[in-house]
Formats: structure tokens, C-alpha cells, sequence
């Protein structure tokens, strides 16, 4: 990390340290500052929080919606639960790995898109569902996943 985001990390511990049951409120907050969560920011995070190195990364692992490393400009998630599976997130998964090159929570290699699958966007009834960009996309056919896709090519924002 550089002198600024210590700083900012230092600003955030002071102000969850003592807050009970801090740790997501931070982690949360870390990561909106920072864009993600650095490995070398995870010790002093336990330190303030009064927990393990391990605690903090089982609770960073568990929530699929922390990152480790820097985002990638446009972020797919793909709904991996039981409803879009049956309605056809296997295949949109393969289809996305073929396409783009890069399997789940991959970045394309000129880091434009990344993915991660999720397992519940809430759209069990339109399934299957992904969202783009924060944006809800349901009934997604592989012929409009790849209508998506190029959309991304052609525009900063999906």
C-alpha cells in the first residue's frame, strides 16, 4: 500500500476499532476507499479488531462481495444457486469462460471485465440471472449474454 491508502486505513481502523461487531462495517469501508482489500492491510485490520489473521480472512472469504485485488473495470457476476442452475448458469458459465478466456473470479486479460459467481442475486423466479455492472439482468439466453458481452467492448460503462 502506498503512504496515502495507509493513511486511509489508519483513519478507518481509528474509527471501527471499538464499534462491536466492527469488523464487516470496516471491511466494508476499507474496500469502498481502496477498491479492494490488500493482503498487507488484513494484519493490522486483526490487530484493531482484536481478532486472527485467520478470522479475517475466513470472514473476506465467506462474503463473496469482498475483493483481494483491484477490480477490473466492469464486474459480471453470475448466479451459481440452484434455481439458475437448473434455468442454465452452467452453461452461461462456460460459455463466459470460452468467450472471455478466464474462469470464475478471472479477469479478462486487458483487465476490462471480471467474474464472479455468487450464489443469490434474489432473481429465483426470472432465473437465470446475472448482473452486470451492478445492473440485474434475468432470463439471460446465451445469444443476450453475448449481446452484453459486446456491449462492454463498445462502451466505458455496460
Amino acid at each position: 500500500m502506498n503512504a496515502q491508502q495507509q493513511e486511509t486505513l489508519q483513519q478507518l481502523l481509528q474509527q471501527y476499532r471499538d464499534l462491536p461487531g466492527g469488523l464487516l462495517p470496516l471491511l466494508h469501508a476499507v474496500q469502498d476507499a481502496l477498491g479492494h482489500i490488500p493482503a498487507d492491510a488484513i494484519p493490522a485490520i486483526a490487530r484493531a479488531m482484536n481478532q486472527s489473521q485467520a478470522e479475517v480472512h475466513g470472514v473476506i472469504g465467506f462474503y463473496h462481495d469482498f475483493r483481494t485485488s483491484p477490480p477490473a473495470a466492469h464486474s459480471l457476476r453470475l448466479c451459481r444457486a440452484e434455481a439458475c442452475q437448473s434455468m442454465g448458469s452452467e452453461a452461461l458459465a462456460a460459455q463466459l469462460r470460452t468467450q472471455l478466456g478466464v474462469d470464475d473470479h478471472g479477469h479478462t486479460a486487458d483487465g476490462q471485465l471480471e467474474l464472479r459467481p455468487v450464489y443469490c442475486l434474489g432473481a429465483c423466479a426470472c432465473a437465470p440471472a446475472l448482473q452486470l455492472d451492478g445492473q440485474l439482468h434475468a432470463r439471460v439466453t446465451p445469444e443476450k449474454l453475448s449481446t452484453l458481452l459486446a456491449s462492454c467492448s463498445k462502451e466505458a460503462k455496460c
